[in-house]
């Protein structure tokens, strides 16, 4: 169940990034520089719609997280760039070559050996306020650093804008674990812990710096890098916060952990395929003088 949660949660931001994306292409620039510009977005049906599918993605994904564990659950949002593929396609016309097609089957072939031989057991719904702490610091600084000297085109931008929100949804994601633990007490336990206030920022943070990612028009780098960066994050923090384990023989592991590389590296293949594509159509593209003739 929490497989199949994590999974429906996975289309629903692919639906969510493309009908974003699909709302950003309708003005002229998306920017933090100009706040103005993310206020304009509400008012395009395309964006509103898969913002909507966004918050639902996040209700599918709390279900998953309250049922399974952060370091299973994540990695299956990969599938994310896989879902991105054939709605991009259907909504915004975005082209899918046999790279992008070689990446899906090697993100899904990578996620089966993951899930079939990976077993996460033991672990907490919670950490130490000081291990959060250290946490939430060297994440905020990673993600400052990437700001700051992340820069280039477009792809580029979309790329670092995509990494530092799916760092965010990361963190969220984790702080999801021990919010939903004091809601099954009471919504007033809940409300009294920091976890769901931090969680609130995280994800404000996140979405706001994904909308800047899709507003580039790149979808697949977008979406690739926050489908990484996120169960990288929510993984990392599974093992050294809540203390997951994969239990089963140490061959299993090795092939579990393998399959979850290849997943990642299928995603980075569609954004470097995508990538290649849409720098060779700038390139093909008439200039004004051949325009003109």
């Amino acid at each position: 169940m929490a497989a199949t949660l994590a999974l429906i949660a996975a289309f629903l931001f692919a639906l969510a990034a493309t009908l974003q994306q699909k709302g950003a292409l309708n003005l002229p620039t998306i920017s933090l520089a100009h706040p103005m510009s993310l206020v304009r977005l509400a008012g395009q049906t395309a964006w509103l719609v898969g913002t909507l599918a966004l918050f639902t993605g996040y209700l599918f994904q709390a279900g998953a997280l309250d049922r399974g564990r952060l370091s299973i659950i994540q990695p299956l949002l990969v599938t994310t760039v896989v879902f991105a593929l054939p709605l991009g396609y259907l909504i915004t016309g975005q082209h899918v070559g046999r790279r992008e097609i070689l990446g899906a089957v090697v993100i899904i072939v990578g996620l089966g050996l993951f899930v079939s031989f990976g077993d996460p057991a033991g672990g907490n719904d919670n950490a130490s306020n000081a291990q959060w702490a250290v946490t939430i610091g060297l994440l905020s600084l990673l993600s400052v650093l990437l700001l700051v000297f992340g820069r280039g085109g477009l792809t580029m931008k979309a790329a670092v804008y995509g990494t530092v929100a799916g760092i965010l949804f990361g963190l969220s994601s984790a702080l999801t674990k021990p919010t939903l633990d004091d809601l099954h007490q009471s919504v007033g336990t809940m409300l009294s812990h920091w976890e769901c206030y931090a969680l609130a920022v995280a994800g404000v943070l996140g979405f706001v710096l994904q909308q800047v990612s899709l507003g580039t028009g790149r979808l697949a780098p977008s979406v690739a890098t926050v489908s990484v960066a996120n169960p990288i994050v929510g993984i990392l923090i599974g093992i050294l916060l809540f203390d997951e384990r994969l239990s089963r023989p140490a061959w299993h592991v090795v092939v579990a952990v393998a399959g979850l590389a290849l997943a990642l590296i299928g995603a980075v293949v569609i954004s470097l395929a995508r990538a290649a594509g849409e720098q060779q159509a700038t390139a093909d593209a008439p200039g004004p003088s051949a325009a003109t003739a």
